[in-house]
Parts: C-alpha cells; structure tokens; sequence
C-alpha cells in the first residue's frame, strides 16, 4: 500500500473526526452523562472505516455536496449497534477497541439509551444537514434505515443469536453475514453515491460493490476472531458462535474473502469516475487477515 493512499486515507479520517466534533452534543450538554456515554463510544478508537467508504464512494463524481455529516451519520448508526450488541443480553462483551465497553464503563440503563441516542442522532444529522435538498435528504434516510432496520442490520443479529451453530446452513449464515455486516457497508457507498455527481445508473453497481465488500469484511472478521489476539482486535477473541469458520474452515474462508474482494475490485474497475481511492480501500480491508 503505497504512501499516497495511506495519507489520503488520513486526511479522511481526520475529516470524519472533526466532523464528529462539530456535528455531536458537547460532552457538557445537559444531561452530562448520556452525552458522556455518547461520545465515549464514538471516540473509542474506531478505524472509520464505514465512513470512509462513503468519502470513497463519493470520490467517483464529487458534487458541491458535503458527504462528512452523512458519513458522521453512518458512524453514529454503526456505533449505536456496537453498544447495544456488547450488551450482557446480547454479545455480554466486556471489551471494544482496546477499552471497557459502554456499559462496563457507565452501566447497562445508560449503555442502552446511548445507543438509542446515537440512532436517533443518525437521523437527525441527515434530516438537518442537507434540508436544501429534500429529495436526497430523503433518499439518504431511506438507505440508512433500510440498512439498520429488521431485515437487514437488526434481522441480521436476531439469526445471530438464535441460530444454532450445530445445525447452521449456508443459507442461515450468508442472511446473518448480509445483515450484520453487508447492509451498513451498501448502505454507505450508496450514501456517497447519493451525494455524488455519479448518474442514477452508478447505484446498482456500488449495491453489489458493497455486498461483496461486506461479505468479505464478515469472513475476515470471522477468520480473526480465531487466529488473532485479544490485544491486537482490543475485543475478546473465540466469542462468536455462529462463524463461517464453523462452517467452512479457515482456509475457505479466506479464499471466500479473496474471491469476494476480486470480484468488488473488477467492478469498480468498470464502474467509471475516479474509483482509485475506493479500490485501495477495499484492498486495504482485505489485507486484515494476513
């Protein structure tokens, strides 16, 4: 990965986080410890990588649009999930991204509604930062809450944790894969093509871009979470139950990754603008696993 894209990706994230800075309540907004919560989650050391494949995806044809308050939108709504999946009823994890999860660090009730409360703000950020043009307001809250809605983000978590991993089909996993991991993944290269200049034809390609891209960041995912440390992931390792490694052992899984990311890769390939950045990010997610 050469220089130029590792400093490009920066410029990014260093984007995202001042957006994040301006766009949220203060620390110090009443009441204190929601906000507390709130940003102690957001600000935990997240690779904003959703993020930045919305920058990425806007890239292709930048229009006079700002994509930083959709993609700090994007960070809320993921954020929000990972709260609410640590939780001692669902994933009971003590440990995100190197630091007690938010309700070790605050309790379960504040955990909770801090989730809740950067769902909410999601929403609020896109409703209010692009109000001068309705239709694409509209169109981008149409794309996130179908990512996190029943079907897809929270459909994908339910299987997840009534699925027994002994009687686990393919089918059963690819469902849980397209939910918990795809879904928010299509819904923010969609939300950077919304945003862009790219004609209407450019979103049912970057659709199946991010489908790949996220089944490929699942099994990944799915792979480290049996071959990598604690330390390194900052999360506790051998958790998951229902894994593709399960199903496929790691060596198809890896491949099954690969075969993915070729396949997203090929298609940004033909899919025109400038799809430099997007393609070296989608590399650089692959190169997790080695």
């Amino acid at each position: 990965m050469n220089m130029d894209f590792e400093s490009r990706r920066e410029h990014c994230r260093q984007s995202i986080e001042a957006a994040i800075e301006q766009l949220i309540p203060p620390r110090t907004t009443h009441p204190k410890r929601i906000h507390e919560a709130m940003w102690y989650s957001l600000k935990a050391g997240g690779k904003r990588t959703r993020p930045l494949l919305l920058l990425a995806a806007f890239e292709l044809s930048p229009s006079k649009q700002d994509p930083l308050p959709a993609a700090v939108a994007v960070e809320c709504l993921h954020t929000y999930s990972l709260i609410h999946d640590d939780l001692p009823s669902i994933d009971n994890s003590d440990w995100r991204r190197g630091h007690p999860t938010c309700h070790k660090q605050f309790d379960e009730p504040t955990a909770i509604l801090a989730g809740d409360a950067l769902l909410t703000q999601a929403f609020e950020i896109l409703s209010s930062r692009y109000q001068d043009v309705p239709n694409v307001t509209n169109e981008l809250v149409y794309e996130l809450s179908r990512a996190a809605g029943s079907t897809q983000l929270i459909g994908g978590q339910i299987e997840d944790i009534t699925a027994d991993p002994q009687t686990l089909t393919q089918d059963q996993l690819t469902f849980i894969h397209r939910g918990k991991a795809a879904a928010l993944i299509v819904a923010s290269l969609t939300m950077g093509v919304i945003l862009s200049a790219a004609s209407d034809a450019v979103l049912e390609p970057i659709r199946s871009i991010g489908l790949d891209v996220g089944l490929a960041f699942q099994l990944i995912d799915d792979v480290l979470d049996l071959t990598a440390t604690s330390a390194l992931l900052g999360k506790p390792t051998f958790q998951d139950k229902v894994t593709a490694v399960r199903l496929y052992g790691l060596e198809t899984c890896r491949q099954r990754a690969k075969q993915h990311t070729q396949k997203a890769l090929a298609a940004c390939s033909k899919i025109g603008g400038n799809p430099g950045f997007l393609m070296q990010l989608i590399e650089s997610l692959e190169s997790r696993i080695y």
